[in-house]
């Protein structure tokens, strides 16, 4: 089976995302979750890893996910809600692994996110966002066994590729598959992309196209 998007799926994720995207709830805890509808799709990664820029690139607007340079700064799930017809809802999960942060807050967000994986039977998938210039960590391999442990399907999507060398990148890809051939939950492919240069956006969006097919 072939994971490449074709030219009607990249075509059919333009048209998806060039739709009205909208901010539509906030949850800091588990019990203020809205209600379920349509299929979500959740962005997952180190704080700072680009999630915000990535889900502005998504969908074509500089403003719809809050960004930052401070590390930590979503502190909740944030649901954004696509056009009507199509019943795709994003959702922009908060940063993990801020050192920084006061322990409590960091085991808050944990709890918040490991309780969202396990009980949202809407969930359709997880991309967990890696910053193509350092890798996975320990804290990352953490993620990927909680949603494992959840059953909860999942692909590594990189960030920032354009700051790497394309042999880097290459290099950096081949090392993620070899570690994800042994997480059952997860997608084996490795998308590479750029809220800068585009790089990937495509790809993603065709994938999302699929999902919503699959559904």
């Amino acid at each position: 089976m072939t994971t490449e998007p074709d030219a009607k799926l990249i075509e059919q994720g333009r048209k998806l995302f060039a739709g009205d995207f909208k901010f539509i709830w906030a949850s800091p805890s588990i019990e203020t979750l809205p209600p379920m509808a349509g299929v979500e799709v959740a962005f997952a990664g180190r704080s700072n890893v680009g999630k915000s820029s990535l889900i502005n690139a998504l969908t074509g607007r500089n403003a719809l996910a809050r960004t930052s340079s401070t590390p930590g700064r979503t502190q909740e799930l944030i649901f954004f809600d696509g056009p009507t017809h199509a019943g795709l809802r994003l959702v922009d999960m908060p940063g993990y692994g801020y050192a920084s942060a006061p322990k409590a807050k960091v085991a808050s967000w944990t709890a918040l996110i490991h309780k969202y994986l396990q009980g949202r039977s809407n969930l359709a998938r997880v991309y967990v966002l890696i910053d193509a210039r350092h890798g996975l960590k320990e804290v990352d391999l953490d993620v990927l066994k909680t949603l494992d442990r959840s059953a909860v399907s999942y692909q590594v999507v990189l960030t920032k590729a354009d700051q790497i060398k394309p042999a880097e990148l290459e290099s950096r890809i081949g090392d993620i598959k070899t570690s994800l051939s042994t997480h059952p939950a997860a997608f084996p492919d490795v998308l590479a992309t750029s809220s800068e240069t585009s790089e990937g956006i495509p790809e993603l969006r065709a994938a999302m196209v699929r999902l919503l097919g699959e559904r």
